[in-house]
């Protein structure tokens, strides 16, 4: 029997992404609460409707009726209209652990948010490449919203 031993760098990930909106603070706050609860989709935009209890210790996560689910994490942090931080395995059934981070700043024109997300665990390499594209069609999603209030 073979095994191998992996490296600290295929053990880990980070991604860190930038989104300028023309919004106010708490208007953005609020629709990225939105994107990633009820109306949360696939980058094709399948609906996935999730729960986001945006309080210390809520959950995210995907329920599908009749107790069944898939719990993806759990609110670390919030600071209203500036942080959310969400810690859990996310959408991977594999031993990961992630940390997600949206921080909100008003800048000229709006609101920057900064996202990052660091994952330590078995990430398989077709999910690596994924959720860069992932992540971006949320925060794109966020962004189209409000500009298409406007």
């Amino acid at each position: 029997m073979s095994v191998t031993t992996p490296t600290l760098e295929g053990l880990t990930f980070t991604l860190a992404q930038e989104v300028h909106v023309r919004a106010t603070l708490a208007v953005t706050f609020d629709a990225l609460l939105e994107q990633m609860g009820p109306a949360n989709e696939t980058p094709d935009g399948t609906p996935i409707p999730m729960t986001l209890e945006p309080w210390p210790g809520g959950r995210w996560f995907r329920d599908l009726g009749g107790g069944n689910g898939h719990f993806w994490g759990q609110v670390q942090a919030i600071e209203r209209p500036t942080l959310l931080e969400i810690t859990g395995p996310l959408f991977m059934s594999y031993p990961v652990v992630s940390n997600v981070q949206y921080r909100l700043k008003e800048v000229e024109g709006g609101t920057l948010i900064t996202f990052q997300h660091s994952a330590l665990g078995f990430i398989p390499d077709g999910y690596r490449e994924g959720l860069g594209r992932g992540w971006m069609a949320l925060l794109e999603r966020v962004r189209r919203r409000l500009e298409a209030v406007r």
